[in-house]
Order: C-alpha cells, then sequence, then structure tokens
C-alpha cells in the first residue's frame, strides 16, 4: 500500500514515464475523471451560481464581517467572466490531480462526502491513503505559503478553519492540502495537526452569534499606504472581497497597468484613469 509521504513523487512518476502504477483500473480512472468534467461544466457553468445566505464549511474561516454581510443578504460585487474562468479551471485542474493521484496507485476515498459539525454542513474533498485531504490550485505566491506553512499567520480565505471543520466531522486531529501551482505545475503536500487547537465547534457557535447581530462587526483589515504618494488603499485581501463596496462606499477605482486599484484617501491623484463605473452590474 502507498504512503502519503510519497504522493508527489509518485504523481511525478506516473507524468515522467507516461505509465500507470501496476494494479490499478486505468480505464475506470479516465471514465471516473470524464464524468466529473461533465459535472463541473454542468454546475459551474450551466447552472445558477450558489448565492445562499449561509455559513457553509467552506467559509467558516471567512472573517465575521464577511459572513456577516454574506448571510445578510447585502449586494454582492458581480464578478466578472475572466474571474468565473479562473475559478473554472482551478475546479477542472483539481480533479485532473486526483485523477494523477489514482493512477499513481494511492487510494482515494471519501470524495465528496457530507461533513456536518453543528449543523454546518459542507463537503470534503477527500482523504488520500486514510488522511484528510483537501486539493487546492494556487498562484506561485500562495503555492510557496502552503509549501512553507505560512497558512498559519496567513490564511484570508479560511483554508484552516475549513479543513478543521472536516476533521471534527470524521472524528479525526489532522489533515493536510495537496496543492498544484497553476502557473508552473508544481505539486506539494502540507499537514497540520489541530489538537492543541481550540475546538472547530467553538467558532462555529461564534459566527452563529455574530451573524444574527444587527450591528456590523468590525473591519476585517486595516488600510495600507499606496507607497509614497501619501493615498491610502484597501489591503489585498480587501481588494478581493465581494462586498467592499458596503465597507468603503466612496473609494474610487483606478486603472493600473497591474489592475484596478482602490484607493480610500486621495492626497495626490494618480496619473492614471478613474474607472468611474467599476461597481455597475
Amino acid at each position: 500500500m502507498k504512503k502519503i509521504d510519497t504522493l508527489v513523487e509518485d504523481v511525478y512518476n506516473v507524468l515522467d514515464t507516461s505509465k500507470a502504477d501496476d494494479g490499478v483500473d486505468v480505464d475506470a480512472i479516465i471514465e471516473d475523471f470524464g464524468e466529473s468534467m461533465k459535472a463541473i461544466l454542468r454546475k459551474n457553468v450551466l447552472e445558477p451560481r450558489d448565492s445562499k445566505r449561509r455559513l457553509r464549511m467552506s467559509n467558516i474561516g471567512r472573517k465575521d464581517r464577511f459572513l456577516w454581510y454574506k448571510y445578510k443578504g447585502m449586494s454582492e460585487e458581480k464578478m466578472k467572466p475572466n474571474t468565473l474562468m479562473k475559478f473554472l479551471y482551478g475546479h477542472v485542474t483539481e480533479e485532473l490531480v486526483l485523477a494523477l493521484v489514482k493512477l499513481s496507485g494511492h487510494k482515494v476515498t471519501h470524495q465528496q462526502e457530507l461533513a456536518e459539525v453543528s449543523g454546518i454542513k459542507g463537503s470534503m474533498d477527500c482523504l488520500i491513503d486514510d488522511i484528510l485531504i483537501d486539493v487546492k490550485t494556487a498562484a506561485p505566491f500562495g503555492f510557496k505559503k502552503f509549501k512553507e506553512g505560512g497558512l498559519r499567520w496567513d490564511d484570508p480565505f479560511g483554508y484552516i478553519d475549513q479543513l478543521r471543520g472536516y476533521a471534527a466531522s470524521l472524528g479525526v486531529q489532522e489533515g493536510g492540502w495537496l496543492v498544484i501551482d497553476k502557473t508552473n505545475g508544481h505539486l506539494c503536500t502540507h499537514f497540520e495537526n489541530f489538537e492543541h487547537d481550540e475546538p472547530i465547534e467553538k467558532r462555529i457557535e461564534h459566527l452563529k452569534e455574530v451573524v444574527e447581530r444587527e450591528e456590523r462587526p468590525e473591519q476585517c483589515y486595516e488600510l495600507v499606504s499606496d507607497g509614497k504618494s501619501g493615498n491610502t488603499k484597501l489591503a489585498m485581501e480587501c481588494s478581493y472581497c465581494v462586498f467592499k463596496q458596503h465597507c468603503f462606499p466612496d473609494m474610487k477605482v483606478f486603472a493600473y497597468s497591474t489592475g484596478p486599484r482602490f484607493l480610500i484617501d486621495v492626497v495626490n491623484h494618480p496619473k492614471v484613469a478613474e474607472i468611474y463605473n467599476y461597481f455597475d452590474n
């Protein structure tokens, strides 16, 4: 039986040798992969996106204010087609990685199995070699953070609490991530032990109370300076948030070559075009 310690090496070997591990049912794996591609197209392209006001295992690690906005049904910034495309090929890539894991001879079970803790539900990715695993795609910066264990101090999307929820539903104290660098194709694994963490049930009960309040929770991140211009801008985490216009209704958006920049205090007007209708749907 394969051990998860050699997972990345074994997947690379399949790609390097063009040969699956002895004993695996190649045709069945390919058929399952094809069915997964069909399901991804239907769910992520042809079906309405889920905008329900609820707590889910996948979001319990997000900041309190974000979840308060979500639960209250506040209007969300409409995602642009290129952003939706990134999510789409993220789903496709993660399924491809799992297919390669199976071809390499590692045991994959519990795919999309229901997880529930304190009434909060979700679907875990899988267990690989009996270890809880969440499969992620990441840009090079995010990939490095996974590889070096940086999520413990920088986890804006709440991946640790998400995994802790899945672990609690299984009654285990550990789990990890299998991550692919979507730019360079590198793979890595990283594992965490949650034995000494605060029980995820306590986080869930806190969130249930937060989202029922009338008052808005505190701001998630402080503003940051925009270089030496004297201007202030949204923190990187806020710039990706679909609710940012509710926190900063008077922000100005400018078209920099690196993408839109969201300025709050404009002391010196940038020498680039301002986008006046950025939040128009």
